[in-house]
């Protein structure tokens, strides 16, 4: 009796001692929650005594503690003394994989982006499939990083993907299994050309290490070439460093403005970013182009244009990524990256959006300022003409054709030759973002009514 006394306080000193390190505050609300960690302990052992199988004690708190940190938010992660090392030691910048970008939504490990001319790519994956099994292996509950991890191997290994897609009226459907062969994934970051016009476009992948670099030579050229105005496409495009989106905007943005700011609940975690220095492309007009697939970066970057009326923006509300983690060691090798800041645009609009309340689905994001809503199979065919952009050493790359109609690209090319006004294509934005919004609520009070009816 008395061993397991000392078990079950030692337990409850342990839970005390980690919520103490981990979170400060904890203890002075120490006395508020010691019921419900007297409960937790007793939960542990009477699972630990009586459960039909031998149990490991250890597991059980680290499954407790995952527990906690994922009820906060997507992106904080309690990373176990495996996953910490390999975060620490995780420096490929090339690796075996389908080239897919990927992202949790509503709890689904869904597609962003599949890179051009990858596995994936060449397969037909769309973005927004949700991936559901890997190997048979079940996604559901399962974080993002480990979901990836499945799908990574040696090059020319093989794998199975069971994929859903989203159909008619917004059901999805599973497709039959995709049976990939991994290769080493090298995507290249930037494609440009010169439209009609002299509007130069430059289209972005994502913010990777070389993706300034790569920008710089790519607008050089479409000076050379007499661009008079910039269309900068960000759809489909995840994010990446926010070293890049702060380099990508302060070639655009005159001195000492603001680019992006973060806060959290500890004054220590406000940072500014700001421009310092003249930028090389002061004057040229622009356009950004977002989708739902914009994400991290792409959003800090059209959110930093538009508040400081450098371009406008055109397409759909973007996805709404935005939050810093902070990466910390715990003792016996373990870790935790927890959230602690998010970032705000220079008008002070919060980028994150809240994905796990539903009623906040309109916040969040960056909303253009002429929204054009394509049907997904529409912007995924006009995306799909990329399928030649990938990084191949030694050779000359490949002529692209543009073939699929864009209503997005056309909107912004019309606005920036002058064809029709801003403020025009403002408010015939805002007219049919008003008819959609009254037919949805007309929807909605029919189905509102039916149901009461039956009822």
């Amino acid at each position: 009796m008395k061993s397991k006394k000392l078990s079950r306080y030692a337990v409850l000193a342990a839970v005390l001692f980690f919520v103490g390190t981990l979170f400060p505050y904890a203890y002075a609300a120490a006395d508020n929650s010691l019921k419900q960690l007297r409960t937790f302990v007793d939960v542990l052992e009477f699972v630990k005594e009586n459960y039909v199988e031998t149990t490991d004690t250890d597991k059980l708190i680290s499954g407790a503690i995952k527990g906690v940190v994922n009820e906060l938010d997507d992106f904080s992660q309690y990373l176990d003394p495996k996953d910490y090392k390999d975060l620490k030691n995780d420096t490929r910048g090339d690796f075996g994989g389908l080239g897919m970008r990927l992202q949790m939504v509503d709890g689904f490990v869904t597609v962003m982006t599949p890179m051009p001319g990858t596995p994936a790519f060449k397969a037909g994956v769309m973005p927004g499939d949700r991936i559901l099994f890997v190997d048979d292996k079940d996604l559901a509950g399962m974080r993002l990083d480990d979901a990836v991890e499945l799908m990574r191997g040696p090059v020319g290994s093989k794998v199975k993907i069971t994929i859903s897609r989203k159909g008619e009226k917004d059901a999805y459907k599973n497709l039959p299994d995709f049976h990939f062969k991994r290769e080493r994934i090298v995507p290249e970051v930037v494609y440009h050309r010169m439209l009609p016009n002299k509007v130069g476009y430059l289209y972005m992948v994502d913010f990777s290490g070389h993706s300034t670099e790569e920008v710089k030579k790519a607008l050089a050229d479409l000076r050379k070439q007499g661009m008079q105005s910039l269309v900068l496409d960000l759809r489909f495009n995840p994010g990446g460093l926010l070293t890049g989106a702060v380099d990508i905007s302060k070639l655009f943005l005159g001195p000492d403005e603001m680019i992006v700011y973060t806060q959290g609940r500890k004054p220590e975690y406000y940072q500014e970013f700001k421009t310092s220095a003249k930028p090389e492309y002061p004057d040229v007009p622009m356009a950004v182009l977002v989708n739902q697939g914009s994400a991290s970066a792409s959003e800090i970057v059209s959110g930093a244009l538009q508040d400081n009326k450098r371009a406008f923006v055109v397409g759909q509300r973007t996805f709404g990524k935005a939050s810093v983690q902070q990466v910390l060691p715990l003792s016996g090798g373990a870790g935790l990256r927890l959230t602690i800041a998010k970032y705000y645009t220079p008008s002070g609009r919060l980028i994150q959006r809240d994905y796990r309340d539903k009623s906040k689905a309109d916040e969040g994001g960056i909303l253009p300022d002429v929204e054009i809503i394509v049907p997904a199979d529409e912007e995924a065919k006009v995306f799909m003409q990329y399928n030649n952009i990938v990084h191949t050493p030694g050779q000359k790359a490949p002529v692209v054709e543009f073939k699929e109609k864009d209503p997005v690209l056309d909107k912004a090319v019309e606005i920036l030759t002058g064809k029709i006004t801003l403020e025009d294509a403002k408010a015939q934005s805002q007219k049919e973002a008003a008819a959609r919004k009254a037919a949805k609520d007309g929807k909605n009070n029919k189905a509102a009514a039916q149901t009461e009816a039956e009822n």
